[in-house]
């Protein structure tokens, strides 16, 4: 049977959105003041690089419980170029993947990251239909 999601948004006046999650926890969407928002809330196209980079990190995250992973720290920078015309999406995303740690284990790390990107992650899926993806992954010990 097919999973459906129903997320319901509701506008809160001026340029503020409450939108609810299946989670049970909720999140204000809004734009700049310089834009005529209020600045109360997360920006829509900017959540979208959140989801992409949260969606990813869970996978390399169970992963690296489910092998004993050794790790200090993990990052995930997503950095994205939106077009110049309307409507702006995002053409390129670079997603770098950055782990901090004494005793890394690089090879299974790099293992826990290709499995996400290309075999998990549902986001990620999705931003390859309309994005060039570049994916970097880095170690500091």
């Amino acid at each position: 049977m097919a999973t459906t999601n129903h997320i319901t948004t509701k506008w809160l006046g001026n340029m503020t959105f409450e939108s609810n999650n299946p989670s049970g926890h909720t999140l204000k969407m809004d734009i700049a003041k310089e834009d005529g928002g209020d600045g109360n809330g997360f920006r829509p196209k900017a959540l979208m690089l959140s989801s992409l980079a949260g969606c990813s990190g869970l996978d390399v995250a169970s992963l690296i419980k489910k092998m004993k992973l050794e790790v200090e720290e993990f990052t995930i920078e997503t950095i994205a170029n939106l077009t110049d015309e309307h409507p702006k999406f995002y053409d390129k995303v670079v997603i770098e993947y950055h782990f901090t740690g004494k005793n890394l284990d690089e090879k299974k790390l790099q293992r826990a990251v290709d499995l996400s990107i290309e075999k998990y992650c549902g986001v990620m899926e999705m931003f390859r239909q309309f994005a060039n993806l570049d994916i970097k992954t880095v170690f500091h010990n």
